[in-house]
Formats: structure tokens, sequence, C-alpha cells
């Protein structure tokens, strides 16, 4: 976890994730896929109150570690562990959204966010445009980094593909503490494009507000950032 901290520090993704909470009032907030809690926190010491899910059980022991965590209900698990009508807006950042590959498993997801709402409820996501292929620049070349450690240790990091299906890529992280030493951890991720977003959002029982293609808000496909980030209303339930 203190490699994953080091690496994903705050940036321009927090800071647009904030502003377009502050938008509306939105007492009680979800993050969806929190991990170590570095924006379930910073959305708490702002006044919201929040609840961070994660399956991830050593995540969610280093974000209640954190400085402000205690203004954080924690709840390890997934959609099955959503309240109904108890938010008013759900977040999922990092690119979260990826991470249910089968279309069921989004669609049920999707529909438990969707009851984990109260009507009028946002639900704010970001997805990598797959316009951009940026996983063709995910290899041991073009993705080699250092990560400088809070004790000023160094790891070498670099990222692989390992195969690419249907709208599908599976990958690994490669962590280089020492020549010797070394951690792996490998994911597949699903890359929908704009029109298949919307689809699925609408028929879990939203309405689109809008789509953008990066942090600055550009309209999606002309960002440089190669995002599809989403802000979508919860219909009221029995409305089609």
């Amino acid at each position: 976890m203190a490699v994953y901290d080091a690496e994903n520090v705050w940036g321009w993704d927090d800071d647009f994730f904030m502003a377009v909470l502050a938008e509306r009032t939105s007492p009680r907030v979800l993050d969806f896929g929190c991990g170590t809690g570095r924006l379930a926190i910073a959305m708490a010491a702002a006044g919201h109150e929040v609840t961070g899910v994660d399956p991830a059980r050593a995540s969610l022991d280093a974000a209640r570690r954190k400085p402000g965590a205690e203004r954080v209900r924690w709840i390890e698990g997934s959609v099955e562990a959503l309240p109904e009508r108890s938010f008013d807006a759900a977040l999922l950042t990092s690119h979260v959204a990826q991470f249910f590959v089968g279309d069921e498993e989004w669609s049920s997801a999707l529909r438990a966010l969707r009851r984990s709402l109260l009507p009028g409820g946002r639900l704010i996501f970001d997805s990598r445009d797959p316009v951009y292929r940026e996983w063709e620049r995910w290899n041991p070349t073009d993705s080699r980094r250092v990560i400088v450690l809070p004790d000023g240790g160094l790891v070498v990091a670099w990222t692989e593909v390992n195969d690419r299906n249907e709208g599908t890529i599976s990958f690994t992280h490669h962590f280089a503490f020492t020549e010797s030493d070394e951690l792996i951890s490998e994911a597949t991720l699903r890359f929908r494009s704009e029109e298949e977003l919307r689809a699925d959002v609408e028929a879990a029982g939203f309405d689109v507000d809008r789509v953008y293609g990066g942090w600055a808000r550009e309209p999606a496909g002309l960002g440089e950032d190669g995002e599809l980030i989403m802000v979508a209303v919860a219909r009221p339930q029995g409305t089609g």
C-alpha cells in the first residue's frame, strides 16, 4: 500500500471530482472502490458524510491509518454491501468502473448503485476512452517509472500487456524493490465506448447529464487525457 500511495498522489482528477461534487448539495456521499481513501478523506474534510466501500481489506486498513480517517465510514465489500436509498452522490474514481469486465457484472453494479442513491442523486465516474488506445503505451519501455517511497527508498515499476480480447486488456504491473525482490499485480480492464457507457447507465435507471473527455471538462473525444468522465442523475424508481 505504501507503493500505491507513493505513486498515486493527489492530482487533477481529484480536483475535478471535488469540484463536480460541490456543484450541488450532496450531504451523503458514497466512494465506491475507495482504495486507500485519499479522496474519501478529503470529501469528509470538506463536510460530506462519506462512506468508503472497497473489497480489499489491505486497502481499507491503510485508509484507516491516515489522518482524518475517523470521519469516514469504511465498509469492506462490493455492490452487495451497498445500503439502499442512502446517498446523494456516488463516485467511482481511478477507473474503478473498468474493473467490472463482464456485461452482467457491470449492469448489476450500476443497478445496485442506482438503488443506493436517492432520486436525483448523482453517479460520477471515469473510464478510459478506447479511441485513445492507451494500452499501446503499456509496455516495459514506455511505462517504466521510478517511485520514491516516504522513507526515501526507490521502486522501479513498469507495466506490460498480456492479452487483448474484445474490449478487454489484461496486464501485469511489476514493482522491483531490488534486483531480486519484485512484486507483481495482474488485472483485466474493460474499455467501453461512450455509446456503450451511455446505454448501460440509462438502462440501469439514470439520465446522463454530461460526458467529459478530460479533467479540464473538454467535450468527449476532444481532450488530451483520453478519458470518458460521466455525470448521470438517478431517475425515480419505477420510471422509464
